[in-house]
């Protein structure tokens, strides 16, 4: 397999602050990666370099066969799907679901004058099927909840047929039934072996679904552990990576942790 994103040292600072500290990572075409770790671990600027929107300030970062810094990342954007907060408050909310998911062929927010084949409209439609968002396809995006929204987000990164899939915490504000639905929609496509490499940030292990293989513990800046999700996921390190102890469980193929009492 070859490999999707391969940092090596990769290294981000601003001005004092070390937001990113000698991270070395490889994530090949067939994995699926949760990355954990606290408020302030890096996770969001791993994920801001690996969708080349930010270039680290030494290492290497390579992404889809190509080093930041030697490329025109407007090239090499349009192949990685992005969902962030950010990019969700830039979609325009008087528009039709199904403009914000097929404007993504463009890569723009918001239809303009684009030209779209009855292709495009097709996949739209599919991709809005496929992660449980059919019936919403004449809403407008503003009048969707939260949950709803997320979907919608999905389908739109996916939109372009992406090598690479970058999801950026979310479940961040959704309640546990919104929660749920996207942890099911999320499992299904780690399951779907045309689905993209992916990789998954969150601050919860209950919100890492079936299917996914890998997981990157990060605290400071630093790696705590990597590797397969089963050997690297244990209470020791994921107690680390949160600086406290925590009990880990699993059920149903479902992690869930807690602070330990102290006696």
């Amino acid at each position: 397999m070859a490999a999707v994103i391969e940092f090596a040292g990769v290294t981000v600072r601003r001005g004092q602050a070390v937001l990113l500290d000698s991270i070395d990572w490889v994530v090949e075409e067939d994995e699926r990666w949760v990355v954990l770790g606290p408020n302030g671990a890096g996770k969001t600027t791993l994920l801001q370099v690996a969708s080349a929107q930010m270039h680290p300030t030494s290492g290497v970062a390579g992404i889809l066969d190509e080093v930041l810094g030697t490329v025109d990342v407007f090239d090499l954007r349009p192949r990685i799907g992005l969902t962030s907060a950010a990019l969700g408050e830039r979609l325009p909310r008087g528009e039709r679901v199904h403009d914000v998911v097929v404007s993504a062929s463009y890569g723009v927010v918001g239809r303009w004058r684009e030209d779209y084949d009855d292709l495009d409209h097709d996949r739209a439609e599919d991709l809005l099927r496929e992660v449980g968002a059919a019936s919403l396809t004449d809403r407008t995006f503003g009048t969707l909840s939260e949950g709803e929204r997320k979907r919608v987000q999905v389908a739109r990164a996916l939109m372009a047929d992406p090598e690479l899939l970058l999801l950026d915490e979310p479940a961040a504000g959704l309640d546990l039934g919104a929660r749920e639905d996207l942890v099911a929609t999320l499992s299904a496509l780690a399951f779907d072996p045309d689905s993209p490499a992916t990789v998954l940030v969150t601050h919860h292990v209950e919100e890492i679904p079936p299917g996914f293989t890998h997981a990157l513990l990060l605290r400071q800046g630093r790696v705590v552990a990597a590797g397969l999700l089963g050997d690297v996921l244990t209470e020791d390190t994921l107690s680390t990576t949160f600086a406290m102890p925590l009990i880990l469980t699993q059920s149903d193929q479902r992690w869930a942790a807690r602070r330990r009492r102290m006696h």
